[in-house]
């Protein structure tokens, strides 16, 4: 990035952004802070006891201002409550109910502030958005921009971002892409920016913290669509019950409430039946997956090989991928891959680089696999 551009720099009051904001403002850009108020909390905590965590508190938007005039930038803080709760909350909880386990920071990046940030850098007359994602945006050889994996591997976010088409990459700015999580909190030390101790969050932004928020925040927000049901052991006997599939996902051993002598691992989850299946960890090993909401990078095609990685921690198993029609896709992975989970996101690499994804609708054996639909 060449020349001094007006940037809009998404401000969380974290760390990570304002250490993007200083190192834009070094290499003599006008920098222009916003904020997106997305959420609200209760003054008191539920009855649960949980507590919000600190991405996206309602006093981030207030540090990212302390940071703003601490630094000598304009600020702004825009309300996109409801479109948050419609994008992101919502189908978050319909996931839940429904046996799956949603990507709720891939819906928002892609559904809520990526999109309104290009909107309001144009209203404020910005080329470039800038965030503190650790993720890079790299040109090939042949000119094609592809979204890559950030330098500090345990922090990449790249996987989140997936669904970024090229007129985003062609805008985005990553100043942290090539730089360490240590790093870049020691920068902020050094440049002594308002919180710059500030710990990080773990947490949804909108859920908070407790071993569970996630359980009680769905029931909170749908009490009449909760229903308890029956858990069951591999042969199909009832060895316990629940209240609801919204507390289980794919691959849980801790907190099933039950004790079968042995290691016992959430294998199936039938929302329509409201019952949880249990197994040994072996039945948890998928063969492949089928893709709904495909999104593909510039220039990529199916079939393809790739390294997929089928959750945000997973590092990824080679597969071949393979178009089903309709914006779907099946994958076959070289090898058995552990819990495959419906509502995540498939993210398909070529080394560092993101080629596209999709999210999971199911999972598939080798027995489906082998059918002459899903035979690659």
């Amino acid at each position: 990035m060449a020349g001094r551009e007006r940037i809009v720099v998404a401000m969380s009051g974290g760390v990570d952004s304002s250490v993007a904001a200083a190192r834009l403002l070094d290499a003599g850009h006008d920098v222009v802070g916003v904020t997106l108020h997305l959420w609200d909390y209760d003054e008191q905590p539920s009855p649960g006891g949980r507590s919000h965590g600190r991405c996206c508190a309602p006093e981030d938007q207030y540090d990212a201002r302390r940071v703003a005039d601490a630094l000598g930038f304009p600020h702004f803080t825009f309300d996109r409550r409801a479109l948050f709760a419609e994008t992101v909350v919502e189908p978050f909880v319909a996931a839940y109910l429904a046996g799956e386990t949603p990507s709720p920071c891939t819906a928002c990046n892609r559904g809520v502030k990526l999109g309104e940030l290009f909107a309001l850098a144009d209203r404020l007359g910005a080329s470039k958005v800038a965030t503190g994602h650790y993720a890079r945006i790299v040109r090939k050889d042949d000119g094609v921009l592809r979204l890559a994996m950030g330098a500090d591997a345990a922090k990449d976010q790249s996987y989140f971002l997936y669904a970024s088409p090229r007129a985003w990459l062609e805008r985005l700015v990553f100043p942290l892409g090539e730089s360490t999580k240590g790093e870049v909190r020691a920068e902020a030390l050094a440049r002594r920016l308002p919180g710059a101790g500030k710990g990080e969050s773990q947490e949804l932004c909108f859920v908070g913290a407790g071993a569970h928020a996630y359980a009680d925040f769905v029931a909170e927000r749908a009490p009449a669509r909760v229903r308890p049901g029956p858990i069951v052991d591999e042969a199909g006997h009832v060895v316990g019950t629940h209240e609801g599939v919204h507390r289980f996902t794919i691959g849980q051993r801790k907190g099933l409430g039950v004790a079968l002598g042995s290691p016992a691992f959430v294998t199936r989850i039938d929302p329509e039946q409201a019952t949880v299946h249990l197994g040994r960890e072996e039945a948890l090993r998928a063969r492949g997956a089928t893709l709904s909401d495909m999104v593909l990078g510039e220039g990529v095609s199916l079939p393809t090989r790739a390294r997929v990685r089928v959750r945000y921690r997973h590092e990824g198993d080679t597969a071949l991928v393979r178009d089903d029609g309709g914006g779907r896709a099946v994958v076959r992975f070289d090898h058995p891959v552990r819990a495959v989970t419906r509502g995540q996101m498939a993210v398909l690499y070529d080394g560092d680089c993101v080629l596209g994804g999709g999210r999971i609708a199911d999972a598939l054996d080798e027995g489906d696999l082998a059918s002459p639909r899903a035979l690659p």
